[in-house]
């Protein structure tokens, strides 16, 4: 009778440390997983793409309204920046500042091998810095109102008159929000969860949960080389010059 008590206590150590310990992200993902959190992050994540295919659409459907200096509607014309201004303005609500350099300022540093559908685009025009802005809309164009005499339009970002005259790109962060990337923050943007305040800061969740990085940009404070003189005319073949905004 000893002997099978023994031999049980044994066994029953043995399995105890086979067990295998679970991890803390392990008990984390698995409560993310039943409170349906990942679901609302999903859904987040294409709200962020509908918002910006949306807002696209919108500054697609002003293609052909014609140029005006201090334009902001399509009744009368738009410059550039009051373009820009009123495409975020009806998509997302947000009212940007009214010039493109202000524009650039208010607004995210983003690399251009980075470049999303609703991101800014700025180029220096009459001999000035951050003078024109446009909106990124994806295969390296962008979508912008160019200069008096002309319209709306669609234009390349590779093309030599733009590419030597690119002056960086800019990100709206109320279009893209960063990715929650703690338990802490979850809260705030998914509405009846409950509150996390004794978990720490975890920089490798599940799901491809990362911290956001931030980088704060603005306009340089020295305009960029002015244009060389007897710059090539330009004329319907070849990308259109743009109004200062």
């Amino acid at each position: 009778m000893r002997i099978w008590l023994v031999y049980s206590l044994m066994l029953t150590c043995s399995l105890t440390w086979a067990a295998p310990k679970r991890q803390p992200a392990q008990d984390i993902e698995q409560f993310l997983v039943e409170a349906g959190v990942i679901n609302q992050i999903e859904q987040l994540r294409q709200n962020v793409s509908d918002t910006a295919s949306g807002l696209v659409v919108n500054a697609m459907g002003l293609l052909g309204v014609p140029y005006r200096a201090g334009g902001t509607n399509e009744a009368t014309g738009f410059d550039c920046s009051g373009f820009v201004r009123t495409i975020f303005e009806r998509s997302i609500g947000l009212v940007l500042p009214r010039r493109a350099r202000d524009q650039a300022e208010v607004t995210q540093n983003v690399d251009v091998k980075d470049l999303k559908p609703g991101d800014l685009v700025f180029y220096h025009t009459l001999r000035q810095a951050f003078s024109h802005v446009g909106i990124y809309i994806g295969d390296g164009k962008f979508i912008h109102s160019p200069r008096p005499g002309h319209q709306v339009r669609i234009e390349d970002m590779r093309d030599a008159y733009w590419a030597k005259r690119f002056d960086g790109a800019r990100r709206v962060n109320e279009l893209f929000p960063s990715t929650v990337s703690t338990l802490s923050e979850l809260p705030k943007r998914l509405p009846g969860l409950p509150s996390f305040p004794s978990l720490p800061n975890l920089p490798n969740l599940p799901f491809g949960l990362t911290s956001p990085t931030s980088n704060a940009a603005t306009a340089p404070s020295q305009p960029a080389s002015a244009l060389p003189s007897g710059s090539p005319s330009v004329n319907a073949l070849t990308p259109l010059t743009a109004e200062q905004n």
